[in-house]
């Protein structure tokens, strides 16, 4: 990692916190929880969803409006139709909403409506789409890659701090490994090592790493233990009919309590939860 002049620690206290939005900052004494859909369905679900997740804990609402799927026959994201639809849930519940880029061409649109931009995993090393997210004005999510080493994702990270954007916080998501009882590895040593090595923020999706809804609950709770900053959780009004991923979606009252379950493991490490906002008036825009 030699060639990391940005990522890496000066010092033991040095560490970033990352805005999103107005009132979730990622990487200082809250525990920061994201949670929502992989993919936005129609307005009607992500209503739902937000209804209930803005009475917890969860900081931030997720959802997919592009998404990159293994066959080209399934679905792939409802586009700018559904970037309206996260703004008008964030309005009406104040959630910032979190949502995936896959190439610079999609970066206009999603940056006219999100609040902070993921490259998932596929993207991770996609170096023109890193630089271009280094001229963005919103924070950006940056997954490891389904093999990437710590310092192929260190440098991925440094790419964007090159390019100007100061603003991304770290995601372990879990490696391929020869077993297929989980989807994933959860790599929660990373997420140790990523924490001693970087000033930037470091949290954990465990949806996907062990792509079955009843190992989430432990691994979401293991990863605040050994450090990580927050969590990026999906889940979902009726888990068994979404339209991508279900195997591994929450229902929201799994959501819910697992939520309230972490907050005496944030206090256990010295850190907290955020309290809910009121929502407000809902305005389609």
């Amino acid at each position: 990692m030699k060639d990391a002049k940005l990522i890496l620690k000066t010092h033991p206290t040095h560490q970033t916190v990352v805005q999103v939005g107005d009132r979730v900052a990622i990487g200082g004494s809250d525990i920061v929880v994201i949670g929502g859909p992989c993919a936005v369905e129609s307005l009607a679900q992500m209503e739902q969803v937000a209804q209930v997740l803005a009475i917890t804990a969860v900081a931030a609402l997720r959802g997919g409006v592009y998404k990159p799927r293994t066959s080209p026959y399934s679905f792939q994201g409802m586009g700018v139709d559904g970037l309206r639809v996260l703004a008008a849930v964030r309005q009406q519940y104040g959630l910032p909403v979190v949502t995936e880029v896959m190439s610079v061409a999609q970066l206009e649109p999603v940056c006219a409506y999100a609040d902070m931009l993921q490259i998932g995993s596929r993207n991770m090393q996609n170096f023109e789409l890193l630089k271009a997210l280094g001229q963005v004005p919103q924070p950006i999510l940056l997954k490891r890659g389904l093999a990437a080493t710590l310092e192929e994702f260190v440098m991925a990270a440094e790419y964007i701090l090159a390019h100007g954007n100061p603003n991304v916080v770290l995601c372990e998501r879990g490696i391929r490994s020869f077993d297929p009882y989980t989807r994933n590895v959860l790599d929660l040593g990373a997420v140790v090592a990523l924490k001693q090595l970087t000033h930037l923020p470091v949290i954990v999706d465990p949806s996907h790493a062990a792509g079955k809804r009843e190992l989430v609950p432990d691994l979401a709770r293991a990863a605040i233990a050994c450090g990580a900053d927050g969590l990026i959780i999906e889940c979902h009004p009726v888990p068994a009919e979404s339209v991508s991923d279900a195997r591994q979606a929450l229902s929201l009252e799994d959501m819910v309590a697992l939520t309230e379950s972490l907050r005496a493991i944030a206090i256990a490490v010295g850190r907290s939860l955020p309290m809910p906002q009121a929502p407000a008036p809902l305005v389609l825009v």
